[in-house]
């Protein structure tokens, strides 16, 4: 049956029509969420309170995509409450993020995905600077990376771990996905290739099968290999998705690594720790006494309670020559009665120990890379 045009354009009309009154309708509930938001600030701070509840805006999320119910795509809803949740945080109070630069690293791209895009994001040379930003109130807070998946543990994260007066308060896991991004997105019209020398030794093979005559050439950061090419069409950067959108460049391939699963754990610096959320880590610094059966007696007491011991990490204690300082990761919070026992009957053992923080177990961000 043919259907007229201009019935068709009318159909569409109607449509396009209905689709502006649902927009106006978010609009007005998103002022009126924005409105409580606010409201919520202001009593937040008559009680001394933090802005940033991230047990909360676990549960909002969760909340959310039970009633969705898997209707709207769930990875795009996470996306679009968390961008919500992040401007209305934002509102009551704003926020200054610091975190290891330059921009559009994975650190930043791992900063955004925990408080969202409205915060002030402020690079900073190095993990120490961090670090210092954090202690002396200049920043609200930092992230920095603690361990990745290929390379281990990252030894100046420890450093300021030990170094430094704040609390760990959150923590994200991210995929380290490169890939190779240029003015035209076309393989054909690539003269040389630039990164950092870590992501280019990451996705070696790659390039040697694909760009065997292409030099390439390391610079300080992927960063600066994404701004080379946005000035030099002929230059193609090995970067990040988020180094693409910010420098206005095209994606030629995706996740051109050589090996899958490279994932860096980032922890948030801060100064308050999150209420219990129910899955729960908590992290400690505590070094033994140096004696036979001293890391037993640490892990013994945890065994007998239940706790689970996630990680554990050694460091050398600074102009003391073979003490040892000792990173811990435990399942559970400060507050659960069994990780209080636990932590308690441990410290008996101790010379030092210093509770670092409770937080909120990291999700992986799947898919971060797509976005």
């Amino acid at each position: 049956m043919h259907v007229p045009d201009d019935e068709k354009y009318n159909r569409l009309k109607k449509l396009r029509d209905r689709i502006d009154s649902i927009d106006a309708e978010l609009v007005g509930l998103l002022q009126e969420r924005l409105s409580v938001a606010e409201k919520i600030g202001q009593t937040k701070a008559q009680a001394s309170q933090q802005t940033l509840d991230v047990t909360r805006e676990r549960e909002v999320i969760s909340n959310i995509l039970a009633r969705n119910a898997g209707v709207f795509p769930p990875d795009g809803l996470r996306v679009i409450f968390g961008e919500i949740i992040s401007a209305c945080r934002n509102a009551q109070r704003p926020a200054k993020v610091g975190y290891l630069g330059p921009e559009t690293t994975f650190t930043h791209m791992a900063a955004a995905e925990f408080f969202g895009h409205a915060p002030e994001f402020i690079p900073k040379g190095n993990i120490t600077e961090v670090f210092e930003e954090v202690e002396r109130g200049r920043v609200d807070y930092g992230v920095v990376p603690i361990e990745n998946s290929v390379e281990g543990t990252v030894a100046l994260t420890l450093d300021g771990l030990c170094d430094f007066k704040i609390k760990v308060c959150g923590e994200i896991y991210m995929p380290i996905s490169h890939d190779l991004i240029s003015q035209s997105g076309r393989i054909d019209r690539i003269r040389r290739i630039l990164s950092h020398p870590h992501a280019l030794a990451q996705c070696r093979i790659w390039l040697q099968k694909n760009l065997p005559a292409v030099p390439t050439e390391g610079v300080l950061s992927t960063a600066q290999a994404a701004r080379w090419a946005a000035v030099d069409p002929s230059v193609a950067a090995v970067a990040s998705p988020l180094a693409a959108r910010t420098y206005n460049l095209q994606i030629v391939e995706k996740r051109i690594e050589d090996f899958a699963g490279n994932t860096t754990r980032f922890l948030v610096l801060g100064h308050q720790c999150p209420r219990p959320s129910g899955n729960d880590k908590t992290s400690l610094l505590l070094s033994l006494e140096d004696r036979p059966g001293s890391l037993f007696k640490l892990l013994e007491p945890l065994a007998k309670r239940g706790v689970n011991l996630t990680k554990i990490q050694s460091r050398p204690v600074k102009n003391e020559p073979w003490r040892y300082l000792f990173y811990v990761d435990i399942a559970g919070h400060w507050e659960d009665p069994v990780v209080k026992e636990g932590i308690e009957a441990i410290r008996q053992g101790c010379t030092f120990l210093e509770w670092l923080g409770s937080y909120p177990m990291g999700e992986m961000a799947e898919g971060l890379t797509n976005k």
